[in-house]
């Protein structure tokens, strides 16, 4: 019979009715799993007692401070609470909270590998409470581990309710939320602690005393220190929008359809939430610029992942820096994993036997298969300029749901270009023959339209006049594109590209 998936809570609960002895549970929510414990313990008919270096042994619990208990000390040895918890005679769960530094000592190892054997058959269970493992070898058959997730949808769903519902009669803060709203502002939480969710929910509310969809951004913002504290991801605040980008009428198509597929209504509607995209093209044509733009339009946060700080001198530091970069990843999510210029990180994997014992290699396999995977919703989009340089088993089914090949803009989307650049400046469109400009530029890419029009700008800056089309279109006529200098990589990018990738563009 296939053993059912339980989750951490009634996991713990089966081990105490299993009598294990010591149980380490890991986990940063040290309130949360103390309301756990104490849940379990009610159901149990057991008492709960909690130790911590500063306050030694209480009893917890509602009716602690009225009842007096049976165990009671203020002795912060941890040799002393092991001694306590042996000789008590309660049916009782004993959590010690922050215990692994004392996991150091050889004296408490020995101690809690005696302990083990007299709990087993006691109606007592110790449980070592830490936001880290730290779990030496010698207690790895004595101590059993349960790792507490961060707080799912349903549970993050009830401190946003409980928040909504103090505040339904105030007058002094305006609701707006629609099932819809709610359901993204729990959505943005995910990846915070209760206690750090109900401190973002409160504090979109204080800035603005409301709590409305424009709330959004404040929740996301405070997922930025998870993020900065992995050193291998960069959290993007990005201000780019999905109209900044020229052109690629396909792919922006392909992406507003996916706009809410993230949500619940999705699902329940049998769509499978998108993995990601790999995006090809010419240098300059708007790759990056179109993963700033996916977090704006999909009001999801944009992290950046550097391959290269994941590599590290000491055996298995690479790949455990990968499983902290995706772990960090995914507690964030929903939210967009961005690798640009992917090809860059990857240069080494061919040759990684040889060079660097396999490191690379490694790091390339634990990420690929995390991509095939991931049950997370974390949208991988990678940006590649040389297709050569790309192991062939990224490309592979299942890794990403779509490849884009962005080609230079054709003569209106370089018109579209220009119209965006000149808003960008304070420039009306409309004042300038962009047409014309669109057709002059013939070979240009997006990136080098902008450099063109900044040039023009300084032109115009120096005369000490208005920007005109004049300068404009000396600008062009001083650039050399790249098309004209690697002419030939980008016809063999385009030929790959042809059988094997979709246009973003719509072809005219």
């Amino acid at each position: 019979m296939a053993q059912r998936k339980l989750d951490a809570a009634a996991e713990i609960e089966l081990l105490i009715r299993a009598r294990y002895p010591v149980v380490y549970v890991e986990s940063y929510e040290e309130t949360r799993v103390l309301g756990i414990l104490q849940d379990i313990a009610d159901r149990r008919g057991k008492r709960l007692f909690v130790w911590t270096v500063t306050e030694g042994l209480r009893r917890y619990g509602a009716g602690a401070a009225a009842e007096r208990a049976t165990v009671s000390s203020r002795e912060t040895d941890p040799m002393a609470v092991l001694d306590i918890v042996g000789r008590s005679k309660e049916n009782a769960v004993f959590a010690l909270v922050d215990f692994h530094p004392f996991l150091e000592d050889k004296k408490v190892v020995r101690k809690l590998r005696d302990l083990a054997r007299t709990l087993k058959a006691s109606y007592k269970t110790l449980v070592l409470l830490s936001p880290v493992v730290n779990l030496p070898p010698e207690l790895d058959k004595d101590v059993t581990l349960v790792t507490i997730p961060l707080p799912d949808e349903a549970v993050l769903r009830k401190v946003f309710d409980d928040i909504v519902e103090s505040l339904r009669d105030s007058p002094k803060v305006k609701l707006e939320l629609t099932d819809e709203v709610c359901e993204q502002l729990v959505k943005a939480a995910l990846g915070l602690t209760a206690a750090e969710a109900e401190n973002a929910f409160a504090k979109a509310i204080v800035y603005d005393a409301a709590l409305t969809a424009d709330d959004l951004s404040t929740i996301l913002a405070e997922k930025e220190q998870i993020i900065h504290k992995t050193g291998f991801l960069q959290y993007y605040r990005t201000r780019e929008d999905i109209d900044h980008v020229g052109g690629l009428d396909s792919l922006k198509g392909w992406l507003r359809k996916r706009g809410q597929a993230f949500t619940q209504r999705a699902k329940d509607f049998g769509l499978p939430a998108p993995k990601g995209l790999l995006l090809i093209g010419v240098q300059g044509c708007g790759k990056s610029l179109t993963a700033k733009a996916v977090s704006s339009l999909w009001q999801m946060p944009l992290l950046r992942l550097d391959l290269g700080a994941l590599f590290s001198g000491y055996i298995g530091a690479s790949e455990e820096n990968t499983r902290k970069a995706i772990a960090a990843a995914e507690r964030v999510a929903p939210c967009i994993l961005w690798l640009d210029e992917i090809e860059k990180g990857l240069s080494g994997v061919q040759s990684s036997g040889a060079s660097d014992a396999g490191t690379a290699s490694r790091v390339f396999s634990t990420f690929l298969t995390w991509m095939q995977e991931k049950e997370a919703p974390v949208f991988v989009i990678a940006t590649a300029n040389e297709i050569a340089q790309l192991p062939p088993e990224l490309m592979r089914k299942g890794r990403f749901d779509e490849i884009f090949f962005i080609d230079l803009p054709k003569d209106r989307e370089r018109a579209d270009i220009f119209a965006i650049h000149l808003r960008k400046r304070k420039r009306k469109p409309e004042s300038y023959d962009i047409a014309r400009l669109g057709a002059l530029s013939e070979g240009f890419s997006g990136a080098e339209i902008e450099q063109a029009v900044i040039s023009a700008l300084y032109d115009a800056f120096d005369e000490g006049a208005e920007l005109e089309q004049r300068h404009l279109e000396g600008a062009l006529t001083d650039t050399v594109p790249l098309s004209r200098t690697a002419r030939e990589s980008i016809d063999a990018l385009r030929s790959w590209a042809d059988t094997r990738a979709r246009f973003a563009s719509s072809k005219p």
